[in-house]
């Protein structure tokens, strides 16, 4: 008979205290140690998401932690996903598809409905997996949430999970942070706190020391450790808080300069990942339109919010400088939500995305897109259809990435596509994607994830030098591959951790 998994969780003092990346270095290191491991995060709040094997949308960062553990992710993992849209409002995908969109009131309305989702998810991975490491959300001692908890300690009751409460020390202040938490909590869920842990720490830990004895003392809880700040790690982010940390500026070492555009409701901007981590590549985030006239490559990303987002680049005059630099046949790509604004038209005719029926596009491409009521959430593979500065070099090659989005894109006659999709979820499939302008200096697709393609990713850069006269060579310091990453991590980790107290507090022989 199955016996029901051992479980742990990871709660921090605040948002973006690194408690994702330590569920993926613990996901890491327990595999590696032999055990069968997998990933919980009862409510996610983030317009990072990935798609399942079967189709289904969850948050990134529990994907990412699936990866770690050497499985495939499912839709248990991340039972509830909330999409923020503008107006205070949420898109809510349950169980991995759709359920509305909703403000807080009506949402809050439905928690008993949310209580059995996440129950059930709990327990069907249970009955799976050796250990289920457990992501908390923000902080448990946000008081005026405690009565609408479903994600912190709710959860560690539900799975009767011992908890490990992070700090963050590189942003200051890690002392009120853990113990202003712990002594937040009320008795019952304080005595679940066994162990603390302070994350992000730049310089020798052992200057650390004394404040681990404070700690120890002031709380009655052992420190079991103090994990270094890891640097330049090719491991997406779970939200957009680490996004106000790219950089804004050009580097002056890189070859390359690619500007992103940072639209207010950007989605999936860990689709630059890999080219962040290409030695010679300056990635950086545009806030302005100023930020775009000398770059290489200009990205418009996805957005949660193509309607809003494209009225956002008008008024701030990134729809100027697109179209000066389209009339100059300089680089531009978009991506999702980017390559529906780079359209001639997009309808929303159910108000789905906005409270406009239709918008004129920038006009760029050949489409038109169209909002519908259902999402698609698609693993594709697909090839290069036409010539381009993109895909110069991968004529023919299979290409993998994910589709998300409600909006349907289609080409007016004579406008060439991207991508031609030839299987969906492992399907066989055969579809168009995108479009190309007259020039090939102009590209729009609807697939995410392209830029984890090594091939492409080439293709690209090899072009973009070749614009500038120069020749683009394979650096030391290029991308590295992300199991390798996932090992740097959990290496980085093991060393700075007491694991086998953990084991001893997960209750693991």
């Amino acid at each position: 008979m199955q016996t029901r998994a051992r479980t742990l969780m990871i709660q921090g003092t605040a948002s973006s205290v690194g408690k994702s990346l330590l569920v993926t270095a613990l996901c890491r290191i327990f595999r590696q140690d032999g055990l069968r491991v997998a990933p919980f995060k009862s409510q996610n709040m983030a317009l990072n998401s990935a798609v399942t094997p079967d189709g289904l949308e969850i948050g990134r960062a529990q994907a990412v932690q699936a990866e770690a553990a050497g499985i495939a992710p499912t839709v248990e993992m991340n039972p509830i996903l909330l999409k923020p849209e503008p107006g205070m409002r949420s898109q809510i995908v349950m169980m991995g598809r759709v359920a509305g969109t909703m403000n807080w009131r009506e949402y809050h309305s439905r928690r008993e409905e949310s209580t059995k989702v996440i129950a059930s998810a709990l327990q069907g991975l249970r009955s799976r997996y050796d250990l289920i490491l457990i992501e908390g959300a923000g902080s448990p001692a946000e008081m005026n949430l405690q009565h609408q908890d479903i994600v912190n300690m709710y959860v560690a009751r539900l799975a009767d999970a011992p908890v490990l409460l992070a700090g963050d020390i590189d942003r200051g202040g890690v002392f009120a942070q853990l113990v202003g938490t712990l002594d937040l909590l009320e008795a019952e869920h304080r005595a679940r706190v066994a162990g603390l842990i302070v994350n992000k720490f730049r310089g020798e830990p052992s200057l650390f020391t004394p404040g681990a004895e404070f700690l120890e003392r002031r709380c009655g809880v052992p420190v079991l450790g103090v994990v270094p700040f890891i640097e330049r790690l090719r491991i997406a982010d779970e939200d957009s808080v680490a996004l106000q940390q790219r950089p804004r500026n050009r580097s002056n070492a890189a070859l390359l300069d690619i500007a992103v555009i940072s639209l207010p409701s950007i989605s999936n901007y860990d689709d630059f990942l890999p080219l962040e981590h290409e030695g010679g590549v300056s990635v950086r985030f545009a806030d302005d339109a100023a930020g775009v006239e000398d770059a290489d490559l200009v990205i418009i990303p996805g957005s949660k919010s193509t309607v809003n987002d494209l009225n956002w680049m008008r008024r701030h005059g990134f729809a100027e400088a697109i179209a000066k630099r389209a009339a100059d046949n300089r680089p531009v790509i978009g991506i999702c939500g980017g390559c529906q604004m780079l359209g001639a038209r997009i309808d929303d005719p159910e108000r789905i995305e906005s409270h406009q029926s239709a918008l004129e596009g920038l006009g760029l491409l050949g489409i038109v897109t169209r909002f519908e009521t259902v999402k698609r959430t698609t693993r594709v593979r697909a090839q290069s259809a036409c010539r381009s500065f993109l895909t110069a070099e991968v004529s023919g090659e299979r290409l993998d990435g994910y589709e998300i989005h409600m909006g349907r894109v289609a080409r007016l006659e004579g406008t060439r596509a991207a991508f031609r999709i030839v299987a969906r979820n492992g399907e066989r499939a055969a579809e168009l994607d995108g479009a190309v302008s007259e020039s090939g200096a102009i590209v729009g697709t609807m697939i995410h994830g392209i830029f984890e393609n090594d091939s492409i990713r080439a293709s690209l850069l090899r072009a973009l030098a070749k614009r500038r006269g120069l020749e683009w060579q394979k650096r030391p310091d290029a991308a590295p591959a992300r199991d390798a990453e996932y090992d740097r991590l959990a290496t980085a980790v093991r060393a700075s951790l007491d694991i086998s107290a953990i084991r001893r507090i997960a209750g693991i022989a």
